[in-house]
């Protein structure tokens, strides 16, 4: 999370959308970086209202904007499948090494999930209950329009690094599998596609 006093914003870090970068190209602008512990870097939605939301806005006695990005969700999935596959001694008790995608999905829509797969959603982070507590959702696949929204803002140019990538690798989703996580996370799947028409 960060936050821009002077211009009323706050930038929720939607977990494996680029948030590292964008703390690094903006460390020097932001009034405060959440980077961590994990939970606090990826303050939800709804921990933002909350907490912090009510600091702010009695400290200035104004409206915070809030924004985030948001990733199609096979897409994020698949960056989470292959982050816990990095190689690494001794192996993280969530890796997925050894483990296929078709598995890591089917996990995934499992109660409880197994500990390899159990990475949320971004839904769960942008809502709270059963309300979107953000202003305003970037798509993750067009990150100019959100750099340049950040620049206009900001009124800086804004320079991305890359950094905490997950592993480059082909995946690919047996189409039964797929066509039953489109029906599991039904709601995620509508909430990108308004975020991909501009609609939110």
């Amino acid at each position: 999370m960060m936050v821009f006093w002077d211009q009323r914003l706050v930038v929720l870090a939607t977990p494996k959308t680029g948030s590292t970068a964008l703390e690094t190209a903006l460390e020097s602008r932001a009034s405060l970086i959440s980077r961590r512990p994990p939970e606090v870097k990826h303050t939800t939605a709804a921990r933002y209202q909350w907490l912090v939301r009510p600091f702010l806005e009695k400290s200035t006695k104004e409206k915070f904007t809030v924004v985030a990005m948001m990733r199609d969700p096979i897409d994020w999935l698949g960056s989470w499948y292959r982050f816990r596959r990095r190689d690494s001694t001794p192996p993280p008790k969530n890796s997925t090494i050894g483990i296929s995608f078709d598995t890591f999905i089917e996990g995934y829509m499992m109660t409880p999930r197994p500990g390899y797969c159990d990475v949320g959603s971004q839904m769960r982070f942008l809502y709270n209950e059963d309300k979107l507590a953000v202003d305003r959702i970037f798509d993750y696949a067009d990150m100019p329009a959100f750099v340049g929204f950040l620049e206009e803002k900001l009124r800086v140019k804004i320079a991305l690094a890359t950094e905490n990538t997950s592993p480059p690798m082909a995946l690919q989703l047996d189409p039964a599998i797929e066509a039953r996580l489109r029906v599991e996370c039904a709601e995620d799947f509508k909430l990108y596609a308004k975020v991909r028409r501009g609609k939110l």
